[in-house]
């Protein structure tokens, strides 16, 4: 497993993990005809834009590799975008594994990398929001040290609502 900061060539297959994560770990939590609405094509415009707005060491993309050198996984960090956020804080903005790579300490690798940046970027703590439901993700966070910080959001897409909790960790 390696984890390198991500270029504008990994576009595609960050687009590609963003989907495919959210078209598995969701389901359930997300209604399907949303999930199956989902697309590659879709997301590559974003992950462009994300790519393009890097600024080391506190905004980028970090990327997992297998052994072989495909893409299992990858992690955006920036400075905070929570209206309650005080200076020095920042978030991890999403980390996505493919679900065949689950437990394979992608997820790990990515959010100590993460971490690590955002420290030596000077921030001396970081948030994270996730779905309520999403028990398997909560349970990696609070493994990785991680803890409930009592806020929560409600985020509106189309006709339905996430339900969202924010993680928070000193750095």
């Amino acid at each position: 497993m390696r984890v390198r900061p991500a270029t504008p060539s990994d576009v595609t297959a960050i687009a590609t993990i963003h989907v495919e994560t959210w078209q598995v770990a969701y389901r359930s939590q997300v209604p399907d005809e949303y999930l199956e609405g989902l697309s590659v094509d879709g997301r590559i415009s974003a992950w462009r834009d994300i790519l393009a707005a890097t600024a080391w060491p506190s905004t980028g993309v970090f990327v997992a590799e297998d052994d072989g050198g495909g893409g299992v996984g990858f992690t955006h960090i920036a400075p905070s975008r929570d209206d309650d956020a005080p200076p020095g804080k920042a978030e991890v903005t999403s980390i996505y594994v493919r679900p065949d790579a689950w437990g394979s300490g992608a997820g790990r690798a990515l959010l100590e990398a993460a971490c690590a940046s955002l420290r030596s970027g000077g921030f001396g703590s970081a948030t994270l929001w996730v779905l309520d439901s999403n028990e398997r993700a909560r349970r990696f966070y609070e493994a990785m040290g991680w803890r409930l910080d009592g806020r929560g959001k409600v985020e509106r897409r189309g006709d339905f609502e996430l339900n969202e909790v924010r993680y928070a960790v000193s750095l």
